[in-house]
């Protein structure tokens, strides 16, 4: 071995491969074990991103030391202007304290940067690349285009230095910080620049760019070369240009948000063999504390457009599991419409909670200062702990959210927004945006779908969030203390809200770790029918069916609940309680009641031999609907019970019937003019009408006690002559439908 410094050798010898290794480096022997190396990097206040950097060293197990805690940052704004002076006058100061010469200093930022690899492969490629100080490299040149042509020319690879991260002995470092004397706001990249390309001092110190980033990959200006590389149990980044594994990723300049969406993978937040890795950890059980000891939330609630199913969200919101004496709730409702509803909730229930505060149409609020206020609201409340954001087109299914959000509440992930994703119903339409697009509005993530239809399960880094989440009341006070955080001259407010956030250097996360529930469509809402929702079949049919389809219909087939009162009858519940009061209702609103002569404009012919007092649905404008309606909920058992026959449902009288004793009480004996008709109760015999009924007279059979909301269906033409009984009291109502193939 003593001969091969005579000769300017270098020789690197790994014994027990990834523990140390030997270097014979100009005539010296440098023993290099991790413990040797010490990562400094500069932090005044421990930011999000700075808690995922210390995640990651501390999963590789790199000795850290940090610099400027709890100072104030006087670096300035370097990621639009030349700055970060400040990060080598700490630097300088921490060096001088140190004595140890064969000590290895990486120097690297904090907020915006993530290990990817250990001390091991760091200190090996830095060996490999023969030098004693090496920094990163990047493509573009920052902050003065004039120095360009001073840069020495490599063969391949990256031609500018990165200040935001190098490598290499104690002593090199030393002597390259030993002649700053800028102020805290100057340019600590041009400081290292100058020194890089002055040839005798770039000699002396000996320093290189890691120009095929094999130990640093700086992503501004190389996004197009980095992609996720998944190995067995681990994630990494792989630069496609150079076929390089960096040890280190830096979402340097306007590249947070790439940064953001790789820390979702890596080292290993989430892998495809073992989901999220971090996701149950540090939660937070409030199964733990006494429900006097919950966190006191603030539930602001926005109304903000004409909305469906209304009475359904505070039904919903009753339904939450969390003690109501520690909510409070901020209702901001600008539309008249709603007025019925949000009142008719507060009359009934404010008072469970342990304070209400309503700002209705009359105050002429606009929306983005309700939000503003509400979070205000929170703010300035001391008990105050969290704000939750919802939305009236929310439609919480799962009663927990509210628990799991806060529970979800650790370290490793929320210091700001934590959504739970809910998406609508049938499309990949959801509550946040994966990434953004260069003017900032929605653009689609590599792992969007996946993420929206549940093919990667846990919580996410991203851009944008709206219409639920919750938020910590801490931030508001001391990060987030302007009051117009919604406003923008040219974002809508979520837009506005997030872009705010996203400044501070704040994450906000979506979680599908659970199913939430999902997000109305109010697109076409319309509000002039007593009971608008009825219309909602095709924007939001899940949200119809929920409202409006009998709580037992999905059991028909497979429990056998069709039931034959008579031969060929078939006898089965369809709609729910609230779908036949409402029917009725908007009947009954329109008024427009047939005479129940023969004589009849409505049908074409305009002769009815079987008159009844009724309303046809095209005369409310529901015929579409209705036969929606037929199609998804009644053509699947007609096919079950009537083996061999298909319908369209192709109906050309659909309509409701109203009996009264003073009016028309019954219905003699006929055929209907169908292939097979549908005829559903929409009241209770006893409760509303005496008497009444169906009575098939080939078979002498009746059915005397129909109930509300189950439909008979049998053959309307030839064999099932029928009449119907007379009601004696009260008034009953039934929906009927001639159907044709």
């Amino acid at each position: 071995w003593h001969i091969l410094p005579a000769f300017g050798l270098w020789l690197e010898l790994i014994l027990c491969p990834y523990v140390y290794s030997i270097i014979f480096l100009n005539s010296s022997i440098i023993l290099c074990l991790p413990e040797k190396l010490l990562v400094v990097t500069v932090a005044t206040k421990e930011t999000d991103g700075f808690r995922r950097f210390m995640r990651s060293a501390k999963h590789f197990n790199y000795t850290v030391k940090v610099l400027g805690r709890g100072q104030k940052w006087n670096g300035g704004d370097y990621m639009s202007a030349p700055g970060g002076g400040q990060k080598v006058r700490l630097l300088k100061a921490a060096l001088e304290k140190m004595k140890t010469q064969d000590k290895i200093i990486l120097f690297i930022d904090s907020y915006d940067v993530i290990f990817t690899s250990g001390p091991e492969e760091l200190l090996k490629k830095f060996q490999q690349a023969r030098h004693k100080v090496v920094f990163s490299s990047e493509s573009l040149i920052w902050p003065d285009r004039h120095l360009e042509d001073k840069h020495p020319h490599v063969r391949e690879g990256n031609r500018f230095l990165g200040s935001g991260g190098f490598v290499g002995y104690l002593p090199n470092i030393k002597e390259m910080v030993a002649d700053w004397t800028g102020e805290d706001n100057d340019s600590d990249q041009l400081f290292f620049t100058k020194i890089y390309i002055d040839p005798a001092k770039r000699k002396a110190i000996n320093i290189t760019l890691d120009s095929k980033c094999r130990l640093f990959q700086n992503l501004h200006g190389a996004l197009d070369e980095v992609v996720l590389k998944f190995e067995d149990r681990r994630v990494r980044a792989r630069n496609l240009l150079y076929d390089t594994l960096p040890v280190i990723i830096h979402g340097n300049g306007p590249t947070k948000l790439q940064i953001n969406y790789l820390g979702n993978y890596i080292p290993n937040t989430w892998t495809f063999e073992n989901g999220c890795t971090l996701c149950h950890e540090e939660l937070r059980p409030l199964t733990a504390l006494k429900e006097s000891e919950y966190p006191l939330v603030v539930i602001g609630i926005f109304i903000q457009q004409p909305t469906p199913f209304v009475t359904v969200f505070f039904e919903r919101l009753l339904k939450l599991q969390y003690p109501k004496n520690r909510l409070k709730l901020f209702i901001y409702n600008q539309e008249t419409h709603h007025e019925r509803q949000v009142s008719s909730f507060l009359k009934d229930h404010g008072s469970l909670y342990q304070d209400v505060k309503f700002i209705g149409p009359e105050e002429e609020m606009d929306g983005v200062a309700s939000r503003n206020l509400g979070f205000d609201m929170c703010r300035k409340d001391k008990d105050c702990e969290y704000f939750f954001s919802l939305d009236i087109e929310v439609v919480l299914k799962n009663e927990n959210t509210l628990k799991i959000l806060i529970e979800q509440n650790l370290q490793v992930f929320l210091s700001f927004a934590m959504a739970p994703m809910i998406t609508r119903a049938g499309r990949l339409w959801s509550n946040f945006w994966g990434a953004l697009s260069v003017d900032g509005y929605y653009a689609r993530s590599e792992d969007y779908v996946d993420i929206v239809q549940g093919r990667r399960v846990g919580v996410w880094n991203v851009p944008y969030v709206s219409s639920v989440y919750l938020v910590k009341a801490d931030l508001l006070r001391s990060e987030l203390t302007e009051y117009e955080l919604f406003n923008s001259h040219i974002l809508d407010p979520d837009m506005a809200y997030c872009h705010n956030i996203r400044s501070k250097g704040i994450f906000m996360y979506v979680t599908n770790m659970h199913t939430f529930g999902r997000i109305l469509s109010t697109e076409n809402y319309q509000t002039g029918h007593l009971h608008n929702d009825l219309w909602q079949i095709f924007e939001n049919p899940v949200d119809w069916q929920d409202r409006y389809i009998h709580e037992n219909y999905t059991y028909i087939m497979k429990d056998k609940l069709i039931e034959t009162p008579c031969p060929d009858v078939y006898w089965f519940p369809l709609f729910s309680d609230v779908a036949s009061n409402h029917i009725v209702e908007e009947m009954e609103h329109y008024g427009k009641w047939s005479g129940g002569g023969n004589v009849d404009n409505r049908i074409q012919g305009g002769y009815e031999n079987v008159p009844t007092v009724d309303i046809h649905m095209n005369q409310i404008n529901f015929e579409k609907e209705w036969h929606k309606m037929l199609l998804e909920y009644i053509a699947p058992i007609t096919e079950k019970m009537y083996p061999g026959y298909y319908t369209k449902c192709a109906s050309p009288l659909n309509f409701v019937v109203r009996y009264k004793p003073d009016e028309q009480p019954l219905l003699a004996p006929h055929h209907d003019a169908s292939t097979f008709t549908i005829n559903i109760a929409l009241n209770s015999k006893g409760i509303d009408y005496q008497g009444g009924g169906c009575r098939f007279l080939r078979y002498d059979c009746s059915i005397e006690a129909p109930r509300k909301g189950w439909a008979l269906m049998h053959p309307g033409r030839l064999t099932h002559y029928h009449e119907g009984l007379p009601t004696t009291a009260g008034v009953r109502y039934i929906a009927v439908s001639f159907v044709d193939p």
